[in-house]
């Protein structure tokens, strides 16, 4: 159990220092970048279904995008520029197909982040998601706003 605690403290520490796409990079069309990570088996976690909403003034949730996470457990492709305008959004995690592909069965079935974007400008995303078949854990590495 304490490895599996340092093993966290480092990955976060990664996410942390790490920074956002910068403004000319190829990610920087693609403002969201999402790193899923298993926390039991200590490595990227692939084909993690993945769902981004955008809340609507209604209050409703809107789906703009669905993709799986890749063999590195990352999504860069999930919006645009363009769609990625000032708002609250969710990611929603399908985390039990996961872990019963695993041949476990978790405690989880959803893991959700709803965060407010690009209020103080447009800014470069990257969200971090630690999995385990018992909790999850997010960080986020959020850019200064660029133009």
């Amino acid at each position: 159990m304490a490895f599996h605690s340092v093993f966290l403290v480092l990955l976060a520490g990664l996410a942390f220092f790490s920074e956002a796409a910068p403004s000319d990079s190829a990610d920087s069309k693609h403002p969201l970048f999402i790193k899923i990570l298993d926390s039991v088996r200590g490595s990227p976690a692939p084909n993690v279904p993945v769902k981004l909403y955008k809340e609507a003034a209604d209050g409703s949730w809107e789906l703009l995008n669905s993709k799986q996470s890749d063999d590195n457990g990352e999504l860069h492709e999930l919006t645009t520029k363009e769609q990625f305008a000032t708002g609250i959004y969710k990611i929603d995690l399908d985390t039990a197909s996961y872990w019963k592909r695993l041949g476990l069965n978790p405690f989880h079935h959803h893991a959700d982040v709803v965060f407010t974007a690009n209020d103080s400008g447009y800014r470069h995303y990257s969200i971090t998601v630690f999995l385990s078949p018992f909790s999850y854990s997010t960080t986020a590495v959020v850019s200064e706003p660029v133009e």
